[in-house]
């Protein structure tokens, strides 16, 4: 694994900026990694992992940076909970752990470091420093993968009975004999223009 310093940088650019967020994100996935023994994300052990995050912020570039998990991929998988919290799963072992921020650490920060006025700021300087077991909280997890879920994965393709768009990894949803896409089914986070009176 690379250096703090070093992914702090990476994630910086990824980003686009350096927030507490991004410390965070970047201590997270270092932590969790470390505790599966996946010393190689990037590199040699990049197709044992997969990772679940919580929240779709700042921390989840910094935990895409270390680990090399893209959506892309499918080695990334977001759960929209509102948790500053990730799992990480070594597929090789089955082993999975998940790590959560512990709300006290806000209040570490402004401990450790009350000559810092910005809570930004703040909280870099005291995210660098402080040991993980005061940043986050580690439960050892169990995930079921399922097969299509899994990067590299190749299906089948069916076309929605209504729209005739194609679903891809099994997303598809059966209603009433036809087989229709989640969108289709009323499960749409969208409604098309040309539909609303």
């Amino acid at each position: 694994m690379n250096s703090l310093d070093d992914y702090l940088h990476e994630a910086e650019i990824a980003h686009g900026h350096i927030c507490a967020g991004q410390v965070l994100g970047v201590r997270m996935a270092m932590a969790g990694l470390l505790r599966l023994g996946i010393a190689e994300p990037r590199g040699a052990d990049r197709k044992r992992l997969v990772t679940y995050v919580e929240i779709d912020r700042c921390a989840t570039d910094a935990v895409m940076v270390v680990t090399g998990c893209r959506l892309g991929k499918r080695a990334l998988k977001f759960r929209d909970w509102g948790k500053m919290a990730a799992t990480f799963v070594d597929l090789q072992s089955g082993r999975a752990i998940r790590v959560a921020a512990k709300e006290s650490s806000k209040d570490a920060a402004k401990r450790l470091h009350p000559e810092v006025e910005s809570k930004n700021q703040q909280q870099m300087l005291a995210y660098r420093e402080m040991p993980d077991d005061q940043l986050f909280e580690f439960q050892d997890v169990r995930v079921e993968v399922r097969p299509e879920d899994l990067p590299g994965y190749k299906g089948e393709r069916i076309v929605c009975a209504e729209c005739g768009e194609g679903v891809n990894f099994h997303r598809e949803v059966k209603r009433d004999a036809k087989t229709l896409c989640r969108a289709c089914a009323g499960e749409s986070y969208f409604t098309r223009v040309d539909a609303v009176q």
